[in-house]
């Protein structure tokens, strides 16, 4: 199985957990969701493997939101994946699929749980806060 991330350039979080992987050595698969959209299964598929509702992989700061009245409660999951449908934005980044598993990898470090092999250190986010020392250990 391939690692795919399901990837938004602008995103600096997205941007820190690409840099992750290829620090493992693995090139994933690169997803713009932005640009390709989201289909229904696929969307189901990936929140039922990643243990997501709708509501909870909803993208509340930076997208339309609370614009479009989907903050609410009383929103179904239904009108929830209805949005994310038409406004690719909703969904919240990124989202990485590996041969361990599925995340919504926010922080950018919950992405190294899903790594095979461990990423080479030192690392640290665009940001410059550090995430691995030399030895490659969390820090």
């Amino acid at each position: 199985m391939t690692t795919v991330i399901h990837h938004n350039p602008d995103c600096g979080t997205s941007r820190n957990v690409l840099a992750i992987l290829r620090a493992t050595g693995v090139e994933p698969t690169v997803i713009e969701y932005l640009k390709t959209g989201w289909s229904r299964p696929q969307l189901l598929a990936l929140f039922a493997a990643a243990d997501l509702t709708p509501r909870a992989a909803l993208r509340v700061s930076k997208s339309p939101a609370e614009e479009l009245g989907l903050t609410s409660e009383s929103v179904t999951d239904e009108a929830l994946l209805e949005a994310m449908l038409a406004h690719p934005i909703l969904v919240n980044r990124p989202i990485v699929c590996s041969p361990k598993g599925v995340r919504l990898c926010r922080p950018s470090e919950a992405v190294i749980d899903l790594c095979e092999t461990p990423p080479k250190g030192p690392l640290a986010k665009e940001d410059g806060t550090p995430l691995l020392d030399a030895a490659g250990r969390p820090v």
